[in-house]
């Protein structure tokens, strides 16, 4: 019975941490897309100082997101982010406004690239082959009807079941509330997770949190669109 249940905790170890990168790669990817939208800002503008002012918080972002892409161990990702920074210094050094949003442009197709590589990550990336996690699957399964194992969750599973109150919650405020009040609410929520989700020192509890907080609202905010012909 011993042998049976420290078999099973290994086996189960390998699978949790097998899913481990791809979480690394969301994260990465949120990092990106707040990049991405602070990129598209500094297009829009025709102030030459703005521009820069967007294009310094993109730099920060991808500078914040290095770590993240480490983690993730997607080379495909970290090679593309490393053109756009590289583009998005050159845009901050330049003198005009022009010459900045070329380098923005370019800056911008790469980003748009390293998202791509990251949302398909897992199927170039993945650290067990699909044939080895369906075998270790099988083995958890036949190991769960003869070993008696505690049920316990884990932070996310706790996360998930706490998230699953805030989304039934959210939609109730975007079916009832006035509209325009509705989607101020549903981005103030957004921007705050998108901007903790920046922070280097966050708990792993925390980042998970945050992301999903941001997709669960993200989704709430498509819903809502821009609120023409709303009706609650």
């Amino acid at each position: 019975m011993k042998n049976s249940t420290y078999l099973f905790c290994i086996t189960a170890l390998l699978l949790l941490s097998s899913f481990r990168p791809s979480l690394d790669c969301e994260y990465a990817n949120s990092n990106m897309g707040f990049a991405k939208s602070q990129i598209n800002e500094a297009l829009l503008t025709a102030d030459i100082n703005q521009t820069r002012f967007f294009t310094y918080k993109a730099l920060d972002a991808m500078e914040k997101t290095k770590n993240q892409l480490n983690k993730c161990g997607c080379t495909y990702a970290k090679t593309t982010m490393d053109k756009s920074l590289n583009v998005l210094v050159l845009a901050s050094k330049s003198t005009t406004l022009q010459g900045t949003k070329n380098y923005l442009n370019r800056s911008m197709e790469l980003t748009t690239d390293t998202m791509v590589v990251l949302d398909a990550h897992d199927t170039h990336a993945s650290r067990y082959s699909s044939d080895v996690l369906a075998m270790n699957t099988n083995n958890i399964e036949t190991r769960a009807t003869t070993v008696k194992i505690p049920v316990t969750l884990s932070l996310n599973e706790k996360i998930d079941i706490s998230l699953d109150k805030y989304r039934i919650s959210l939609d109730k405020v975007v079916k009832t509330v006035n509209c325009k009040d509705a989607k101020a609410f549903a981005k103030r929520i957004f921007e705050e997770c998108q901007s903790q989700l920046l922070k280097a020192d966050l708990s792993e509890g925390k980042k998970y949190y945050n992301l999903r907080t941001k997709e669960i609202t993200m989704a709430a905010l498509k819903k809502i669109g821009n609120c023409e012909n709303y009706t609650p």
